[in-house]
């Protein structure tokens, strides 16, 4: 059922393909909006009925779903918008702000639920158990399964976050309304106030699931470093010339499924051809647009290539494993100024380390100083790669 509804309304494309993401959003929307109508209309009618605040809670929930899908329709609609003098990066981002609207909805039912289940144990009343009740749950048992296999399927078509989020909150669903339909028929052999009890475990379960949606969809909206693997690729492309000695400084810059942007520092012969070398750079720029589908911005960082220079490189390259075994070093060069011997470079020390910037680079000043002589003009910067 999934691959034909994918068959019928989205058209052969890859991730990046804008028409792609926006039929895969409205396709998840739409289909979302029609069964969790439902579902809210045979819960809520059912639960009133059998006076369970489980089942009542449990439709108000698939109420936000629909509200949820809503949104997510309305994000990818915006998202496929083409740049504009106002947004000339795109609206990709707005994706993202769909998937974390739908995970605070998600926080939001969970807290709700776990109010009205706590009133329900406060002031037990056994609900009213009925055949109607037990197939209408057990039918949304069987909607929910689908719908998260249908739009996990099209989150990783589509590399989607919101509709993941979506997919996770199906799954959350399912064993919700699980706990629910075990408590209707349970609360036919006890006095103990179940329903209550059920809807306060159901509800602690999506809050947990909505927390795990948020810290997965606030990422691309914060700012995430470049994975490894794409950042190991690039580097390898890069290097595949001969003259470009290594690389460094590699951002990425995310501006929405398809729209990214990486720039990065190459290290050139300083004695090569100006023109020849600028000609290589454009190159590269081309190639990671064609392989990638990501526009890149390249600097070019000449360096002195000789022995002392060599010598020197291994020398501060020793000091700074000493500190970190992650640690790299980028930029160096040596010179004389005002009589003092300078040797100035950049150091990139990982994340999370148990020095401060400030006495990390004392330690590194005292160290050449101490092994070389000459005075370390350092400076400290941190990685926008994936540890």
């Amino acid at each position: 059922m999934s691959e034909l509804l994918l068959r019928l309304f989205v058209p052969a494309g890859g991730a990046d393909d804008p028409k792609v993401r926006t039929r895969c959003g409205q396709l998840s929307g739409i289909t979302g909006i029609i069964l969790n109508v439902l579902l809210v209309a045979g819960k809520l009618t059912a639960g009133v009925i059998a006076g369970s605040v489980a089942m009542i809670a449990d439709a108000a929930n698939n109420f936000s779903d629909a509200a949820s899908s809503v949104i997510t329709l309305i994000g990818f609609r915006l998202a496929g918008q083409k740049p504009d003098k106002e947004h000339p990066f795109g609206h990709g981002r707005i994706e993202y702000v769909a998937g974390l609207i739908v995970s605070v909805l998600i926080i939001f039912m969970g807290f709700e639920l776990g109010r009205s289940s706590i009133e329900k144990i406060i002031s037990p009343s056994p609900a009213e158990f009925s055949y109607a009740a037990v197939g209408v749950l057990a039918a949304a048992i069987l909607v929910k399964v689908w719908l998260f296999y249908f739009n996990r399927k099209i989150a990783k078509r589509i590399n989607s976050s919101s509709i993941a989020a979506t997919a996770t909150d199906s799954l959350s669903d399912v064993i919700a309304t699980s706990v629910v339909l075990a408590a209707l028929i349970g609360g036919q052999y006890t006095d103990f106030p179940i329903d209550g009890v059920a809807g306060l475990v159901v509800a602690l379960f999506i809050f947990k699931s909505g927390w795990g949606a948020v810290k997965s969809t606030q990422a691309p909206l914060l700012g995430r470093p470049m994975s490894k693997e794409l950042a190991k690729e690039i580097d390898a492309l890069a290097l595949e010339h001969e003259n470009i000695l290594g690389i460094h400084d590699l951002i990425y810059h995310d501006y929405g499924p398809g729209r990214a942007i990486v720039s990065f520092h190459a290290e050139v012969p300083a004695d090569g051809d100006l023109m020849q070398t600028h000609e290589m750079i454009d190159h590269i720029e081309r190639e990671i647009r064609e392989k990638f589908g990501i526009e890149a911005v390249v600097h070019m960082d000449p360096i002195v290539v000789d022995g002392d220079t060599e010598e020197m490189r291994a020398l501060v390259e020793g000091v700074i494993k000493d500190i970190s075994l992650d640690a790299t070093v980028h930029d160096l060069r040596i010179a004389e100024w005002d009589k003092i011997r300078n040797v100035y470079f950049d150091a990139i020390i990982p994340y999370g380390m148990k020095l401060s910037d400030e006495e990390i680079t004392a330690k590194i000043k005292e160290e050449i100083q101490k092994k070389s002589g000459f005075n370390a003009v350092v400076h400290i910067d941190h990685p926008y790669i994936e540890q």
